[in-house]
């Protein structure tokens, strides 16, 4: 583990190297979405073999805690008690709510969600969200869906522990080792599954303060983004949000998003478990799988909850 602190000089000089800017065109939504090709998803589909699907969302959790300022809000607004004038017909109907960013909710985060001195993704100015809403890059560009090859690289497993504890970075050498130890490989529009053991941690010790006036959380070192760049991973679905807290760069609280988000354009998502995917992974001695996520479409859209789904 490397507990260094980068310099904000040579964080520049990571994210400048980075930058997918105008890779795809001045207009494109899509960023690392574009490295999945028709035949990938068509290849992602012939990895289906047992027809098992495994969910790895977390639960909504309606519980405020330390790592859940902001809980969701679910209410029934009629219930089959209630009279709706329709002859031996009830109906039950319910209202739900949730700031749904967080640490608490699986959700995906779309290209406005970050901005780095003023800037989005490919160079659009941040103004360009207000409090109307996401302007360009919302959530809407990904309503087609995503499917592609999952890789599991579970950590935890690796080096034979039940989680990794707060504030422990992954290095690209480690997922390199990992990926040796698994008999896989990260490549060109694969989804990479990212497991530190954070969910079953606090499932088993409760919940903790994730933040950095807290105990912090497992994620990666800021320099794996050469390596899923150099890859050309198309997506990165993490256990926590990837972020390794206390940050390892110089007054900056969530690196590893500007880098894939802002400077990348890499599709990401925060707050998965994959528990239940690392069980059926040793099960089947088989850490690759078919991967289908569905965005909402809610125009001007920063991100929007999901449940993305393995299918091995």
């Amino acid at each position: 583990m490397d507990k260094s602190i980068i310099s904000t000089e040579e964080f520049n000089r990571l994210y400048e190297s980075l930058k997918n800017w105008s890779k795809w065109g001045e207009d494109d939504q899509l960023g690392t979405l574009n490295y999945i090709t028709p035949q990938l998803v068509v290849e992602a589909t012939r990895l289906v073999k047992t027809g098992r699907c495994v969910s790895m969302a977390i639960p909504i959790d309606k519980v405020a805690g330390p790592d859940n300022a902001h809980p969701a809000i679910h209410y029934m607004s009629l219930t089959h008690d209630i009279d709706v004038d329709s002859k031996n017909q009830g109906i039950a109907t319910d209202f739900l709510g949730m700031q749904f960013h967080g640490d608490c909710h699986t959700h995906m985060d779309s290209l406005c969600h970050i901005s780095y001195h003023g800037k989005l993704y490919n160079g659009v100015d941040a103004s360009l969200v207000d409090t109307s809403g996401a302007h360009t890059l919302d959530v809407t560009a990904y309503s087609s869906g995503i499917i592609s090859r999952g890789v599991v690289i579970d950590v935890p497993r690796y080096r034979g522990v039940k989680w990794l504890e707060p504030g422990e970075a992954v290095t690209a050498e480690e997922i390199i080792a990992i990926e040796e130890f698994e008999n896989v490989k990260l490549g060109q529009g694969d989804i990479m599954l990212f497991r530190t053991g954070q969910n079953l941690r606090r499932n088993e010790l409760g919940p903790w303060n994730v933040g950095p006036e807290g105990e912090g959380r497992a994620g990666l070192d800021p320099y794996c983004m050469e390596l899923l760049h150099s890859r050309k991973i198309a997506a990165f679905l993490p256990e926590g949000d990837g972020e390794t807290i206390p940050a390892q760069v110089e007054g900056l609280r969530s690196p590893i998003h500007v880098l894939q988000i802002t400077a990348m354009g890499l599709f990401c998502a925060d707050s998965l478990q994959l528990d239940e995917v690392a069980e059926v992974c040793s099960e089947l001695n088989r850490y690759e799988c078919m991967v289908a996520i569905a965005p909402l479409r809610l125009p001007g859209g920063t991100g929007c909850p999901f449940n993305p789904i393995a299918v091995f």
